[in-house]
């Protein structure tokens, strides 16, 4: 009998994470109730599965009595130091993240991709490589299913490709993986944490309990801490590493063991997502030549320096989700090509003068639109050409006029998309139509 048929468990949060805790939850014998202080929580759906809930109004008007239940179960979105969950803690109820709760509930080994920018693409490629190498694996965590709902499903997968935020490293005590990745870190979530030592310092928990047997893969430059594991470093930008991309190549240790021809990600932090995919499948035993042929396959997530269309031997790349500084530099930094960049966006009242040093010389021109547009032609007009578009259609016709072969055509705004567009994948939409419909 499940250790958890005799308790009655409180769910935090009534979203996918939330959701999926509570049927693995029910599923161990647990009598549950979610709360959820949303006023426009759907609780038909929860009604409908035969779960309690409590919402609005009345989970803020809570009062939790010590001992009413065995423990309380946090989904990543919400903060273990804010009312609800303080109301379960300050009655002595032990709380549990929903990661940590689904990680004491399965055997499946699993590696663990954490970092400011990129996680996303990596955690895909490293499930694409396991299951093009003939093994059963699944993305998930902080992207697609939840961990719970990946354990709760019954289903049996060779390795888990699990994504992991700061947010969800917060409340582990136990967890660990097999393999611990480390991407990079840039300022972020600041509306979480009081300053930047306490985001990273929430990152940095994905080596807490990681022993002698397990692995760490870092960015080569990445001073993170990584306890007992075996540290295997990285780098596409000509740090010294043992697993490195240089001009179409993948090396280990000065050994060249691949080519990066036949991909179809662009851009050298994605030559660095591919390496850390490559290393993930190191560590269990998968074989260079299978595993560079099933990364051949990977169909990148649009928006992310997604090759839309190579013409007249010009590279058009959308890269419609970079919605801060940081993204936008990341892109720029990757490039191996001369770029003629189209950016701009709403104005977040952010100072773009540091990108100066980033465009010098690599950036051959700039199409600007939105509502920044003139503040950056401001910027950087003595820098480089910079020419205002009034629309998408507009700025890729100036951006092919400004670009000569070779160069690459960048959509990479900077900035959110809100003062033209619904989100940055309608921009992004827009952005490849607008190349599709360039001829020849």
């Amino acid at each position: 009998m499940s250790s958890l048929a005799s308790q009655t468990i409180a769910i935090l949060g009534a979203g996918r994470s939330g959701l999926g805790a509570a049927r693995l939850a029910r599923q161990q014998g647990a009598e549950v109730i979610i709360f959820d202080e949303g006023e426009t929580v759907k609780t038909d759906k929860l009604d409908a599965e035969g779960f309690l809930s409590v919402t609005g109004q009345a989970a803020r008007d809570l009062e939790v009595k010590p001992g009413s239940f065995q423990q309380v179960i946090i989904s990543p979105g919400l903060d273990e130091r804010w009312p609800l969950p303080r109301k379960f803690t300050d009655a002595g109820i032990p709380l549990v993240g929903e990661t940590e709760f689904a990680f004491n509930l399965t055997s499946m080994p699993m590696a663990a991709i954490t970092g400011t920018n990129g996680k996303s693409t990596c955690t895909e490629l490293i499930a694409t490589l396991f299951n093009g190498c003939g093994f059963k694996s699944v993305p998930c965590g902080n992207h697609g299913m939840s961990l719970s709902e990946v354990v709760a499903s019954g289903v049996s997968y060779d390795m888990l490709a699990l994504e992991i935020s700061s947010f969800q490293l917060e409340t582990i005590k136990k967890f660990r993986a097999r393999a611990s990745l480390w991407l990079n870190f840039a300022p972020d979530h600041l509306d979480r944490y009081p300053d930047m030592e306490s985001y990273y310092a929430a990152k940095a928990r994905i080596f807490e309990n990681v022993t002698q047997d397990d692995f760490a893969i870092v960015r080569a430059g990445e001073t993170v801490k990584t306890g007992r594991a075996q540290r295997w470093t990285f780098s596409a930008y000509g740090e010294p590493a043992d697993f490195t991309y240089a001009k179409g190549g993948f090396y280990h240790q000065g050994q060249k063991f691949g080519v990066a021809e036949g991909l179809k990600l662009r851009g050298r932090h994605n030559m660095e997502n591919v390496l850390a995919a490559l290393m993930t499948g190191r560590v269990f035993g998968l074989g260079r030549t299978e595993m560079l042929k099933a990364l051949a396959g990977y169909e990148p997530p649009r928006h992310r320096c997604e090759l839309v269309r190579t013409l007249r031997d010009r590279e058009y790349i959308n890269d419609s989700k970079a919605t801060n500084l940081h993204a936008l530099e990341a892109c720029l930094r990757s490039q191996e090509r001369p770029v003629v960049l189209i950016a701009g966006g709403k104005d977040k009242e952010l100072d773009y003068t540091p990108l100066r040093a980033q465009l010098n010389g690599h950036v051959r021109a700039m199409v600007l639109i939105g509502e920044i547009a003139e503040q950056l032609e401001r910027t950087f007009g003595d820098l480089l050409p910079c020419r205002r578009a009034k629309d998408m259609d507009e700025a890729v016709a100036l951006a092919a006029g400004l670009s000569e072969p070779g160069d690459a055509i960048i959509l990479s705004p900077g900035t959110s998309s809100f003062d033209m567009y619904t989100g940055y994948a309608q921009r992004g939409e827009v952005f490849r139509e607008a190349v599709n419909a360039l001829t020849e």
